[in-house]
């Protein structure tokens, strides 16, 4: 285990990431389970924000907060994959401090925002649906560059705070983090110093950017939920809920996860368990994303047809 000496005592300088099985064949088949994830993830996310980038039938404010989530769910995987993989097929397991504290930043940074978005996403549902006649005006371009560019902000500014907090802490030994990468949790049990005020500020943070979009999401779906019931028109009311139905999914299965990890007690579920939510909030989901969006939602799949033709017609 590596240390540093320092005017307070003994400092970790590295962190060893314990990852998963030490059995090489299971090393080996979730090598490549995982690295087929993260090849249809980037794929996905990369054919999506394509499509909405260059499709002008998709040029409007639902399908550009899409963007920017497919953009994030690229970033949100590449931060912890690569270095995942490479621990499962290499003796390595290492973590310097700072890289620890940097993927930490990344990870709490482009998970706040995934929640910030996902809300910025309902509210735009509810414009739709609640006020569509003052839609077009409400949710203009300005407006939608200033949600998403505050949703961005937000994110990396609130958990800079978190992140400077947690550099400040006394690490002493020892440095193995039974995880596959660097969360909050794990760091914090192997911090040495009082974690108590630290712990209280963090929740306060973390609940600005998970809390309070979780909870205005589910306002903006009770509003919308309440409007289908009251609309005479039965083909409106199925074209309401089908409009909304894909992002219920996606905040849903976000949601769940973290709500399920963050929310239960530590007290009921083990290790493992706890590494098996975290792969769905920080692989399975950045995965099905993609695939839910696009196999749900005419448009899209309308769009994509257009851009493989496209292609195909180019390479002819």
């Amino acid at each position: 285990m590596a240390y540093l000496t320092s005017w307070n005592g003994t400092s970790v300088t590295e962190f060893l990431l314990l990852g998963f099985s030490d059995t090489p064949e299971m090393q080996h088949f979730l090598f490549a389970l995982f690295l087929i994830f993260y090849v249809v993830t980037l794929a996905t996310n990369f054919l999506l924000l394509i499509t909405v980038s260059t499709d002008r039938s998709l040029h409007t404010p639902m399908y550009f907060f899409l963007g920017n989530l497919s953009f994030l769910e690229i970033i949100y995987t590449s931060n912890i994959v690569p270095r995942m993989l490479t621990g499962l097929i290499s003796e390595e397991k290492t973590i310097s401090f700072m890289d620890c504290m940097i993927q930490f930043y990344f990870f709490g940074s482009l998970g706040g925002t995934e929640c910030l978005l996902l809300s910025v996403m309902s509210y735009d549902r509810y414009i739709a649906i609640c006020n569509p006649l003052h839609y077009t005006t409400v949710m203009n371009s300005n407006m939608c560059v200033w949600l998403a560019a505050s949703s961005w902000i937000s994110g990396f500014l609130i958990t800079l705070i978190t992140v400077l907090l947690m550099i400040s802490l006394t690490f002493c030994g020892p440095n193995e983090i039974n995880h596959f990468f660097c969360d909050f949790s794990p760091l914090l049990k192997l911090a040495c110093s009082d974690t108590y005020l630290f712990e209280k500020t963090s929740f306060i943070l973390s609940s600005s950017l998970t809390l309070i979009p979780f909870l205005l999401t589910v306002v903006s779906y009770t509003y919308i939920l309440s409007a289908v019931i009251k609309q005479a028109s039965g083909t409106r009311s199925k074209k309401a809920i089908s409009t909304c139905s894909t992002h219920l999914i996606v905040v849903t299965t976000f949601y769940g996860t973290l709500i399920t990890m963050y929310v239960v007690p530590a007290a009921k579920h083990s290790v493992d368990t706890s590494k098996i939510f975290s792969i769905f909030y920080t692989i399975v989901t950045p995965m099905i994303n993609p695939l839910i969006y696009s196999l749900r939602n005419k448009k899209v799949r309308e769009a994509l047809k257009r851009l493989v033709d496209a292609k195909l017609v180019f390479w002819k």
